[in-house]
């Protein structure tokens, strides 16, 4: 727990010099000290271009967190430097991937919650939940009681947290081979479901996203980036835009 305590430390002390900052340039604009306020403001876009972006992605093993870490970075599994990806649980340690192209942003790999050594009651301890500026919990079918337990807890924190549906893929090619299938309403319902079993868990206003981690120009990863980037505070948005793939063919993913 304490080995990821430095990178949270690190991020609140940039927190506040940069609220620090604005309030010196209000200072020096209300004395009208122009130089002044044109240096603090120099001070401050450095301070914010140089100000951690750490990203957890989360939830019980097997539901595709890995696979979902290389997509949000623009990666292929079979790429050096991506994320391990398999049948069985892949991530043992919680495991920070650097953005390739912005390395102040940083995907988290956590275990999965509820193993033997990660139980669900520690789990957020165990993980230094401190640090993230957000939790997506990645489920592949349905989101279950340790998911639920996760993002109370989260929320307790004060922090945020969105649920991803992942593996939509493999769902809508096993649907199609039902009679009159409706791409369209097997959404519809597989997102009703998944909101609607959360509702049942004890979650206000559930936020599901709907993802193929091959297909991100397919189904909700849009609105995700769109939700995430509407979500996070003014001074870490700047970077987050460009991190995210831009899909707007499965060629470009």
């Amino acid at each position: 727990f304490y080995k990821y305590r430095e990178n949270y430390d690190t991020s609140t002390d940039n927190q506040f010099e940069i609220e620090t900052v604005r309030e010196e340039i209000k200072e020096a604009l209300l004395n009208n000290d122009k130089s002044l306020a044109i240096t603090k403001i120099k001070e401050l876009l450095d301070k914010e271009r140089n100000t951690p972006l750490n990203i957890a992605i989360t939830g019980e093993s097997g539901s595709g967190k890995s696979t979902f870490v290389n997509a949000f970075r623009g990666m292929d599994n079979r790429e050096e430097g991506a994320a391990l990806t398999g049948v069985v649980e892949t991530t043992s340690e919680v495991t920070p991937y650097p953005h390739p192209n912005y390395p102040k942003v940083t995907l988290w790999d956590l275990p999965g919650i509820g193993t033997t050594k990660f139980p669900a009651d520690k789990y957020l301890e165990l993980v230094g939940f401190e640090k993230f500026d957000f939790f997506i919990i990645v489920s592949a079918d349905r989101f279950r009681e340790n998911d639920v337990k996760l993002a109370q807890e989260i929320q307790r924190m004060e922090k945020k947290f969105y649920f991803v549906r992942s593996k939509i893929d493999n769902d809508l090619r096993a649907e199609r081979r039902k009679r009159n299938f409706s791409e369209e309403e097997t959404l519809r319902k597989m997102r009703e479901n998944c909101i609607q079993g959360l509702r049942d868990l004890g979650v206000e206003s559930p936020q599901v996203f709907l993802v193929s981690s091959f297909e991100l120009h397919l189904y909700d990863f849009s609105l995700l980036h769109e939700t995430l980037d509407r979500d996070l505070p003014e001074h870490k948005r700047h970077f987050f835009l460009p991190t995210v793939p831009k899909c707007s063919s499965s060629s470009d993913c």
